[in-house]
């Protein structure tokens, strides 16, 4: 499939800021037998005193800006094409969970593709005795690796609420466990933390989901947002799966991805600091538009 891609951030500062340098990680991937960057570019306005392009350890393109002068307003907008192939579907050839040890020690890798990275806490995503014990409730004896997973992504879409009100950018995955309630990132961010508490590398997935209209209904531009699933490691032969919660699906040819990270904090669309005081307003918009081919 392929899609013509657009994102708009926009910022409105009270009091205009100044000495500003922003991270931006929102340019989708390059992937093998999977996704294919044909065209992309990044604007910002007012125009960056410094810009430079970089790839992170876990190979996202990130675009760093500064701004030494004062501005009222930032606007950043991404537009992209991307080829994206439907993920074959194949057998399950996963461990089961008492095997899976065995063939995570066998991996000498420690490259940023390596499951090595997805075990234990990361910044974000501490150890949470609740949702462990979530996680041990849903494993059924004799389940391979794919098969639980693929069950606590059920569970957490069955059990929680979608409710974008909730939850913030800021929500820990023991606040959102508690309210059964949050947004695509809570829900990722909880399957992350039930899977590594079972010794199952995870990590988490930045991207983008084309939104299909109801029957009849014209898509509305600017629909679409920006999304979160999960990377499961399943063993050698399998590899890595994903999963959306937010959906009980398989990631497929409709999910965009941007980046791979241990949580949110790695692969955040965009960080940074600035110097300036009160409040400020900010619009998020995404356009992903299947091309006919």
């Amino acid at each position: 499939m392929l899609y013509d891609l657009s994102l708009h951030m926009g910022y409105v500062y009270e009091v205009p800021a100044s000495g500003a340098r922003h991270i931006l990680r929102i340019m989708p991937l390059s992937i093998s037998h999977r996704q294919r960057l044909v065209a992309g570019s990044i604007s910002v306005s007012p125009t960056p005193d410094e810009r430079t392009t970089f790839v992170d350890f876990f190979g996202l393109q990130a675009t760093s800006v500064l701004f030494r002068s004062p501005h009222e307003r930032l606007d950043i907008r991404m537009q992209a094409r991307v080829q994206v192939d439907a993920v074959p579907l194949t057998a399950d050839l996963s461990p089961e969970l008492a095997k899976l040890e065995h063939e995570l020690s066998d991996t000498r890798s420690v490259d940023a593709g390596s499951p090595h990275h997805l075990v234990g806490s990361s910044p974000r995503l501490p150890e949470e005795p609740a949702i462990a014990a979530f996680a041990r409730a849903t494993v059924k004896p004799g389940q391979t690796v794919r098969e639980i997973a693929t069950a606590l992504c059920a569970r957490i879409h069955g059990e929680f609420a979608y409710d974008a009100k909730a939850t913030t950018v800021d929500t820990t995955p023991c606040e959102a466990f508690r309210l059964k309630r949050g947004v695509c990132q809570d829900f990722a961010h909880i399957m992350i933390v039930a899977l590594r508490s079972l010794g199952i590398p995870a990590g988490y997935v930045s991207g983008f989901l084309r939104t299909i209209p109801p029957p009849g209904k014209e898509r509305l531009e600017g629909a679409d947002a920006m999304h979160a699933w999960v990377r499961v490691w399943c063993g050698t032969a399998t590899g890595y799966v994903e999963l959306d919660p937010t959906n009980n699906i398989a990631a497929g040819s409709d999910h965009i991805v941007v980046g791979y990270g241990r949580d949110y904090s790695e692969v955040a669309p965009m960080i940074g600091i600035l110097k300036s005081y009160g409040s400020h307003k900010t619009v998020q918009a995404v356009d992903v538009v299947p091309i006919r081919q």
